[in-house]
C-alpha cells in the first residue's frame, strides 16, 4: 500500500495472493500479476470472479476476439487484476499499451524462477528486469514459497527492486505430518498411505517418466481412480489429466516434478514422494501442496540410496558454481532423510528460521516412529569391515547380501562366503542393511564411487572401525505410520451430510466449468455439515462464507442440507 518495492517469501497456502489481491482492490487502477503457468491464471481469475472481482488473463490460450475484449476492458477500468506471462508480458505492444492504463502495481508470482539458484528455473522470467526501464514509476512486488537467502538476494537483483522490504514469513507447515521411509516394495507402500485417505485427493511425485507410468498403471489396474502426468505426454492429455484432478473426477495424478506449480487445489489430503528429491526447496514445494485448507495432512517420502546417484546423473551437464550447489543440495537432502532430528524444525531451520517446539507431534521422529540403534557402532563395524574384506570392488546391495548370507551365485563364485564377515548380521533384512549403508554414506564414513557405484571407506570410515568416532544408525520402530492425518472429527450422520455437500459442489463446479475447491473448500463444507444452517443469515456464518457467495450458493446449500435433515428425521420415526 506504500508503493514500496516488496519481496514477499510464505510457505505455500500461505496466502502470498492475497497479499497483492487486496492492494489491487483497494488501490486505484490496475494489478499486473506475473504468473508463469496457463492452469494457475484459470484458477486465480475464476476464484476471483466467483468472489465477484473483476479479473481476467491473457495467454496463448485466447482468440483474437477475447484478447481484444479483455483490453476495452482494461481501457474502460473495468479490470482490477490482469494476469499475464512474463514473455507475452514483456513484447513492446504489451508495454506500450500497458504504459497507457493506470497501472496499480506489478506482482511477480512465483518469483523463484527468475534465479538459477532456485528451483523451476525459466529463462523468460529474467526478461521481467526491462521492466523497471519501461515503466520505472510502477512499483514492482516479488512473491516466492521457497528461497534461501541467496535466492532472496538474486530475484532482488535480477528484478531491480528498489530499496525493497524482505517479508519473509514462518516456513513451518503444522498441519502437516511429514514421514520418511526406506523404498522397499513402493506400490504395497504408496497402497497403504493411500488407503488411509479413500476418496480423497492425493499427488504422487516420481523421479522419471518410467517410475510415473509403471505406478499409475499398478494403481489404476487395482482400482484406484488415478491418472499421470509427465512431459512426455501430450499437452492435450497432461491438461485433460490435471482438469480431472481439480474437478474431482479423478483422486490422484502420478507425476513428475512437471506437475503442481501453479496447483491451486486445497483439499490435497496427502503427497507422496516415490523418489527423494533434488533438494529441500523442491520438498517444501511440492509437499507444501497439501493441506492448504489448513486441514491435516500426510506427507510421506520413500527413498533409497541409489536416488540421490541418479539425481547427480541427471544434473551431471551443470558446471562451476551451479554443480557444487546441486551437489550441496543433494548432500543436504540425503542427510534430512536419514537424520534423527524432527522434520519440521530441519525444514524450517533450513531456511534460516528458529523452530521453538521441542516435540512438533507431526512427524515420524517426534512419533518415535525411528530410534537411534543403541549398538550402532559394532553394526557399522561389521558393514565396514565387510567393505574391506570384497576389497571395496561392489555396491552397496552385493555387501548387503554378503552380511545376510545370501546364496547369491556371484558371492560364491566370488569365495564370499567363506569370509569372516559372512553372515554377520543374519538377524536383520536387507533392506534394514541398505539404509544403515546409505546412513554411513551420509555420515561420509564410505564413499560411492560414482561411475560403477561401488562403496569404499573414507578417513571417517577408518576411525569408525577403530572406535575412534562413532555413527548414528536409525531404524524404524513397530509404531511406524500409526498415526494418520484427520479432519475435524465428524460424526457419522455429519460425515454422510458432508459427502452429500461434495456432490452438491461437484453440480455446481461442473455447470460453471470451474474447480469444485473454487466453489468451497472442505474446511467450509465440514462447518456447514456440522451447523447445518437452514438461513441464508446462518449460512454467511459459515467458515468461508461471504455476501457474494451467499447470494450464488445459499439456497442450493440450504435445500440440499434441509432435504438431508427431512430423510434423516424421516429414517429415525
Amino acid at each position: 500500500m506504500a508503493r514500496q518495492d516488496s519481496l514477499v517469501v510464505l510457505p505455500t497456502g500461505g496466502g502470498k495472493s492475497l497479499c497483492y489481491q487486496v492492494p489491487a482492490l483497494a488501490r486505484e487502477g490496475m494489478m499486473v500479476v506475473v504468473s508463469p503457468l496457463i492452469a494457475l491464471m484459470k484458477d486465480q481469475v475464476d476464484v476471483l470472479i466467483d468472489n465477484g472481482i473483476s479479473a481476467a488473463a491473457v495467454n496463448s490460450t485466447l482468440s483474437v476476439d477475447e484478447r481484444r475484449m479483455i483490453a476495452q476492458q482494461i481501457e474502460a477500468g473495468e479490470i482490477k487484476l490482469l494476469y499475464v506471462a512474463p514473455e507475452r508480458l514483456c513484447t513492446a505492444k504489451m508495454i506500450d499499451f500497458l504504459s497507457k492504463q493506470k497501472i496499480s502495481a506489478i506482482a511477480v508470482d512465483e518469483a523463484h524462477c527468475i534465479s538459477t539458484w532456485g528451483h523451476n528455473f525459466r529463462p523468460e522470467y529474467r526478461l521481467l528486469g526491462e521492466l523497471r526501464n519501461k515503466l520505472p514509476d510502477v512499483d514492482m512486488h516479488a512473491y516466492t514459497a521457497t528461497a534461501t537467502e541467496q535466492v532472496r538476494h538474486d530475484i532482488c537483483e535480477q528484478l531491480q527492486l528498489k530499496a525493497p522490504v524482505v517479508l519473509t514469513g514462518n516456513f513451518d507447515r503444522p498441519n502437516l505430518i511429514y514421514r520418511i521411509q526406506r523404498r522397499q516394495s513402493l506400490q504395497t507402500q504408496v497402497r497403504k498411505v493411500i488407503d488411509r485417505y479413500p476418496d480423497s485427493a492425493g499427488i504422487i511425485y516420481c523421479i522419471s517418466r518410467r517410475q510415473v507410468d509403471e505406478l499409475s498403471a499398478a494403481l489404476k489396474e487395482a482400482g484406484y481412480r488415478a491418472l499421470a502426468y509427465h512431459a512426455g505426454l501430450e499437452n492435450g492429455e497432461r491438461h485433460r489429466a490435471q482438469d480431472a484432478f481439480l474437478k474431482e473426477e479423478v483422486d490422484i495424478i502420478v507425476a513428475t516434478v512437471a506437475f503442481g506449480m501453479g496447483i491451486d487445489k486445497s483439499n490435497v489430503r496427502y503427497v507422496i514422494h516415490a523418489s527423494a528429491t533434488k533438494s529441500l526447496e523442491n520438498y517444501q514445494q511440492e509437499t507444501g501442496r497439501a493441506g492448504r485448507d489448513g486441514l491435516h495432512s500426510e506427507c510421506v517420502l520413500f527413498y533409497s540410496g541409489n536416488d540421490f546417484a541418479t539425481w547427480k546423473r541427471m544434473l551431471s551437464d551443470l558446471t562451476g558454481d551451479a554443480a557444487l550447489a546441486a551437489e550441496e543440495q543433494l548432500k543436504t537432502k540425503s542427510r534430512y532423510c536419514s537424520s534423527l532430528t524432527c522434520r519440521h524444525r530441519a525444514l524450517v531451520e533450513h531456511f534460516g528460521q528458529q523452530y521453538e517446539k521441542e516435540n512438533c507431534g507431526a512427524c515420524d521422529v517426534c512419533l518415535g516412529e525411528v530410534e537411534l540403534m543403541p549398538d550402532s557402532l559394532v553394526i557399522a563395524q561389521k558393514i565396514l569391515s565387510c567393505v574391506v574384506r570384497v576389497d571395496q570392488r561392489f555396491g552397496a546391495d552385493y555387501v548387503a547380501n554378503v552380511l545376510i548370507g545370501s546364496r547369491d551365485q556371484r558371492i560364491l563364485d566370488n569365495g564370499h562366503n567363506e569370509l569372516t564377515t559372512y553372515n554377520l548380521l543374519k538377524g536383520f533384512t536387507k533392506s534394514t542393511i541398505r539404509g544403515w549403508i546409505d546412513q554411513l554414506i551420509d555420515q561420509e564414513c564410505l564413499l560411492r564411487e560414482e561411475e560403477h557405484q561401488t562403496i569404499k571407506l573414507t578417513p571417517n570410515g577408518r576411525q569408525v572401525l577403530h572406535g575412534e568416532i562413532e555413527p548414528r544408525l536409525l531404524q524404524a520402530t513397530k509404531k511406524s505410520s500409526t498415526t494418520k492425518a484427520e479432519k475435524p472429527e465428524l460424526q457419522p450422520d455429519d460425515q454422510l451430510l458432508f459427502e452429500e455437500l461434495r456432490a452438491e459442489r461437484r453440480e455446481i463446479a461442473s455447470e460453471k466449468g470451474i474447480a469444485p475447491f473454487i466453489v468451497f473448500s472442505d474446511v467450509s463444507l465440514i462447518d456447514m455439515a456440522q451447523k447445518r444452517p437452514q438461513t441464508e443469515a446462518e449460512f454467511l456464518n459459515i467458515h468461508g462464507v461471504g455476501q457474494t457467495k451467499a447470494d450464488q450458493y445459499a439456497a442450493r446449500f440450504i435445500e440440499r442440507i434441509k432435504t438431508y435433515c427431512e430423510n434423516e428425521a424421516e429414517s429415525n420415526l
